[in-house]
């Protein structure tokens, strides 16, 4: 895994006491079911960040210089359980401290343990997932922490926003809620979908972001691509849209699989994860304090509650 620092940004950009951006590698792919790969996506996106232009050209800024601090990489993986257990830990520990914490996949079971620190730390939570696919499986060969239910525990426990589906199992109708589900069919033909999405959203969102959601045009180097997806620039109108309406308390990417002659999707990784940075931080001066409006009254309390269900027991 790559020790140094994000992007290659000097040291005064990167120590934790002066970032307000945290970024957590999750290099794991224990439960993918096609092709594997997704361990190898942290340090791809971190290869790519290292010769990305800093200077965003569309808002005139560099958002770097609000300091991005690149933390050791999770790297348990003795079972999905045990790897959501340390993501959600860590999560939880930088969230505490005030920062606007990332992470990077890794496949999607690792926001399993994303979301559940988010929805433990911030009230009324919205998770807004864009993902070609559903994830909404309670258990998928044999467990609960697979790929394949990446979001059922937030279909739970949060207000979850579904974007970009194309492809699910006809278990998954019997939980879906299709109010809030975007299907890219309907999106093609939809003008208001990007309105429509927010105006279902709490003041708070936690973004979790499957590469996948992307054309296969222009993100081949996934586990599962679809054909149908969504475009460079009507994700980066509706990703700016959220951020400026929305308070985004966080987000992760996932499920970028590098292919080793064709490098462009490990580069629209990168400059995806600095365009939401972007949006975060556009109307933040350097010099501004950073405060994530955590619920500190709420974030130690039965921290193990609502994400075990009785009648697994």
């Amino acid at each position: 895994m790559n020790t140094k620092t994000y992007a290659g940004i000097e040291d005064q950009y990167s120590r934790l006491d002066s970032s307000k951006i945290v970024l957590i590698p999750v290099p794991y792919d224990g439960t993918s079911t096609w092709q594997k790969g997704a361990d190898k996506g942290p340090d791809a996106f971190l290869n790519a960040s290292e010769n990305m232009e800093l200077y965003d050209i569309e808002t005139e800024t560099e958002v770097y210089k609000q300091g991005v601090f690149l933390a050791d990489a999770v790297t348990e993986n003795i079972s999905p359980e045990s790897m959501v257990d340390a993501v959600h830990d860590i999560t939880k520990k930088y969230i505490k401290k005030n920062k606007f914490v990332t992470t990077f996949g890794g496949e999607h079971s690792i926001s399993i343990g994303t979301i559940r620190a988010f929805n433990e730390c911030f009230d009324n939570l919205t998770v807004l997932q864009i993902d070609a696919h559903a994830d909404l499986r309670k258990e998928y060969q044999g467990s609960k922490y697979n790929h394949a239910c990446a979001v059922y525990e937030a279909n739970q426990t949060t207000n979850l926003i579904q974007v970009g589906i194309r492809s699910m199992d006809i278990k998954e109708t019997t939980v879906m809620d299709v109010e809030k589900t975007y299907f890219a069919h309907d999106m093609a033909e939809d003008d208001n979908w990007m309105d429509s999405a927010i105006d279902q959203m709490t003041e708070n969102v936690y973004i979790t972001f499957d590469l996948d959601a992307f054309d296969p045009s222009i993100m081949p180097s996934t586990g599962t691509p679809e054909p149908g997806g969504l475009l460079w620039y009507e994700t980066l109108e509706f990703l700016r849209q959220v951020f400026e309406e929305k308070n985004v308390v966080g987000f992760d990417i996932v499920e970028l699989c590098p292919n080793a002659t064709n490098k462009s999707s490990d580069f629209l990784a990168a400059k995806l994860y600095y365009k939401m940075l972007t949006y975060k931080f556009l109307n933040d001066e350097v010099d501004d304090e950073f405060d994530n409006n955590f619920n500190e009254s709420k974030i130690d309390i039965n921290k193990f509650s609502k994400f075990n269900d009785d009648d697994d027991n």
